[in-house]
Formats: structure tokens, C-alpha cells, sequence
């Protein structure tokens, strides 16, 4: 069975342009990486769960932050092993020096028997679109795309 996550995309608008808030994996296995490593806050749903509602719990868990407020779908994005990302763009406006993450434990180094506590997310950051690209995880990099075509055509409403 396909794993499924959702999460949400959070964006700002300064100076005219679009930031997105990224989230950096926690853990031995992510200390080194960055460049592909971001994702946006996410966590994997069972089949009775929303996906809205996943997507809420999974951005408080990561993050410590809440979102109040309609998420608008940016539908769902494939990852290179498979899982099936459903993601949901909101606007808002977070001080990445007040994340707050769950911690997971595991195994580390694998095969050792010792079990480590680590934080889910160990840190957020607000990146314009071209750095956010480079910095997602390419099965996600789509979700961008698609949040500046949501954001034009509300633009153009207005």
C-alpha cells in the first residue's frame, strides 16, 4: 500500500514577492544534507482520516504552530520512493526561532540496539521560490508551482 502524508504549504508575501515557510528533517540522517532535504510540515494519514484535518494535526506537531483559518488543496505530489504527498497552501506568518517539535525516536546508528530521541523538525525557515526550490525535496517541488499559480489567479481577481 502507497504511503500517504499531508501537510501544509504556508506562505507570506514581503516586498511584492512570495516566501514559503520549509521545514529541515531532524535526526542523524538529515544533520548533514540541505540542498533537497526541506519539506514542507507534513506526516502520513491512515485511510479513515481527512486529509485536511491530517494536515493540521501534522503542521502543530512539526512545528508547535496552529493554523486557523481555510487551507485552499494544491492536490497531491508523488516522492521519489513512492508516497503520495496531499498538500494544502495557507497563508501566514511564523518566527522560525519559535518552532517547537515532537521528538521520534530510533535506532542510531541502525543495527546498534541504541534507540535515540530526536526532534521530528529540528528548524524552519523562510525561503523566496527560487532557494525554496532548490531546497524542497524534488517530489514536492511541484507544490510551488502550483501555490504561484493559485497566488497569480488571485491576484488577478483582486
Amino acid at each position: 500500500m502507497t504511503a500517504r502524508s499531508a501537510g501544509i504549504l504556508v506562505y507570506r508575501e514581503r516586498a511584492g514577492r512570495i516566501e514559503v515557510l520549509l521545514v529541515h528533517p531532524g535526526g542523524p540522517f538529515w544533520a548533514r544534507r540541505d540542498i533537497g532535504a526541506w519539506s514542507i510540515p507534513k506526516g502520513e494519514f491512515g485511510q479513515s482520516e481527512e486529509a485536511e484535518a491530517a494536515a493540521r494535526r501534522e503542521f502543530t506537531e512539526e512545528t508547535g504552530w496552529t493554523i486557523e483559518g481555510m487551507l485552499t488543496p494544491l492536490g497531491e505530489a508523488r516522492q521519489k520512493a513512492g508516497k503520495v504527498v496531499t498538500a494544502f497552501a495557507a497563508r501566514g506568518d511564523f518566527d522560525p526561532a519559535g518552532l517547537s517539535s515532537n521528538s521520534v525516536e530510533m535506532e542510531w546508528p541502525r543495527g546498534s540496539g541504541r534507540v535515540l530521541v530526536f526532534p521530528e523538525v529540528d528548524r524552519a525557515a523562510w525561503f523566496a521560490l527560487a532557494k525554496a526550490h532548490e531546497k524542497l525535496i524534488e517530489g514536492q517541488r511541484p507544490l510551488l508551482q502550483r501555490l504561484v499559480a493559485m497566488s497569480d489567479g488571485r491576484r488577478a481577481r483582486e
